[in-house]
């Protein structure tokens, strides 16, 4: 096998990142394939070969599964050439229900090689009305040396120019065709709240410093509740996400003890959309909320002031590392919200060392996920469940939510 090489492959299995699983040879060299489908039989060119692993695309389905269905963004369709097809909604070909089972299946092999054995899970919408298209309210675009401006290229630098952009909310798929040329760079678009989209350019090249503003405060509604944050901070791209994530933990919480006295911890906690929910956790409790962001630490302040909520801004390695082991945290509730690449060890072990009666993971990467899970488990931690939440709809990306106890 070489690159460059075109071939016919049965898929096999799924693999995290948006890819599927091929193999070829007497040896069975594993051969990750996009745009397909467990169960297809495709032809593809290969693009990388490694001592372990290939890579390849797909440039026809010569058998197709029952669960293909025409691609939501018709620019990244099968039938368009490689290089041509936008990145973003590499699920895009896959029938809705499907996709949540495949993303399940991930999960669940992420814990089985990495946390100690599988675990049940389903993959819920979050929401009844998700169709999978229309969800996100907050998009990232790129503008090349031309001026040109779309996403990239799945797998690529290359810019994009599309037509439309099934995934966006409806008023920003109008603002990104009423761009023109634009300067090189990024462009981010945001759709928050009140319903006005926000445009953020951001030139590759800048000139001398005038001095940096702060951002603008947008608002988002969760249960009734006022979150500032800052427009070009973190906030969740489905347009129900928030609102989903909120009544899973609130559900998770329900079915835990809540002693009272408890200091609940919330880890990496942006604007403070899950402290709201600790807060309410066992009678005269409190929680203190620990982010990074000098500025969601302020909004996070502002947003809960009405509840026993301390703001910290600091690096939750280094907070947690010099924090000491009380009765109060013991009967208390550590959750936790890290970037994609995970906790950590450093972090899961002086988590373990406080001794909470139960962590809540909140995860957008399964692997991540499972892998600081197993660490849990050797501390003493037994995963008690585990919900996957469809939040990004049309692509490989799920987030879970994974209780573990003592």
């Amino acid at each position: 096998m070489q690159t460059g090489d075109i071939i016919d492959f049965d898929i096999t299995g799924i693999a995290h990142g948006g890819v599927f699983i091929a193999r070829h040879g007497e040896d069975g060299l594993v051969v990750f394939v996009p745009d397909t489908l467990p169960g297809e039989r495709v032809r593809a060119r290969i693009t990388q070969v490694k001592k372990s692993f290939a890579r390849a695309e797909t440039l026809e389905v010569l058998e197709a599964s029952p669960h293909r269905v025409p691609h939501i963004w018709r620019q990244a369709d099968v039938s368009a050439a490689p290089e041509q097809r936008p990145g973003g909604a590499d699920f895009g070909h896959i029938a809705l229900d499907h996709q949540r089972e495949l993303k399940a299946r991930v999960l669940s092999e992420a814990f089985e090689r990495f946390a100690g054995g599988a675990v049940e899970v389903t993959v819920e919408p979050a929401s009844e009305r998700d169709s999978g298209t229309g969800y996100r309210t907050r998009v990232g675009l790129h503008v090349d040396r031309d001026g040109r401006v779309g996403p990239y290229a799945a797998r690529s630098n290359d810019v994009i120019e599309t037509a439309d952009y099934p995934l966006a909310t409806p008023a920003i798929e109008r603002a990104i065709a009423a761009l023109g040329r634009e300067r090189e760079g990024r462009i981010d678009l945001v759709h928050p709240a009140d319903g006005e989209v926000r445009i953020l350019r951001r030139p590759a090249a800048r000139g001398r410093s005038r001095g940096k503003k702060d951002p603008e405060t947008v608002v988002e509604i969760v249960g009734g509740r006022r979150f500032d944050v800052d427009v070009d901070g973190f906030w969740q791209v489905h347009r129900e996400a928030a609102t989903a994530l909120d009544r899973v933990v609130r559900d998770e919480l329900a079915k835990l003890d809540a002693p009272e006295r408890a200091h609940h911890l919330d880890l990496y906690g942006g604007v403070g959309l899950f402290s709201a929910a600790l807060a309410g956790h066992g009678a005269d409790s409190w929680v203190t909320t620990v982010e990074s962001s000098p500025r969601a630490t302020q909004h996070a302040a502002d947003n809960l002031a009405d509840l026993p909520v301390e703001a910290i801004s600091a690096r939750v390695e280094r907070f947690i590392s010099h924090l000491q082991p009380t009765d109060a945290i013991s009967r208390g509730i550590t959750l936790l919200d890290p970037p994609r690449s995970g906790a950590g060890e450093q972090v899961v072990r002086r988590i373990a060392e406080l001794d909470p009666a139960a962590v809540v993971y909140v995860a957008c990467d399964p692997v991540a996920l499972a892998r600081d899970a197993g660490l849990f488990r050797e501390l003493g931690y037994a995963v008690r469940s585990l919900r996957g939440i469809d939040l990004f709809p049309s692509s490989h990306h799920v987030e879970a939510v994974a209780v573990l106890t003592r």
